[in-house]
């Protein structure tokens, strides 16, 4: 079973904070063993626009070219409709690209 790395997403993922909040996160994933399971915790969030969205598609990319798995938990469901309108929440649940299935703000993947 692969080790688990849990990363606490900060209260803001906006265009004021992306490049900063973009650079402590890909430090945190690099820093995540091979083959681990990456975790951002998004239940701090409650600001968001689409530089967030761009944040975490970034991660995903940087996780997947590491060899490890990044999943997204307790996102706010705003969060996830405007993933929607930008046509990448399947991605931000890990599902296939291009599908987009109901939201579920419980736990959702991001690989």
């Amino acid at each position: 079973m692969a080790p688990t790395h849990t990363i606490a997403l900060p209260d803001r993922l906006d265009a004021s904070v992306a490049r900063a909040a973009l650079h402590a996160l890909r430090t945190q994933i690099a820093a995540a063993p091979a083959g681990a399971l990456c975790v951002l915790d998004a239940s701090a969030v409650l600001r968001f626009d689409s530089a967030g969205l761009a944040l975490l598609l970034d991660c995903r990319r940087q996780a997947q070219q590491a060899g490890k798995t990044l999943q997204v938990q307790h996102w706010p469901a705003q969060l996830q409709a405007l993933a929607q309108v930008y046509g990448v929440a399947g991605l931000l649940r890990g599902e296939a690209a291009g599908a987009v299935g109901p939201a579920d703000a419980g736990a959702d993947a991001l690989r």
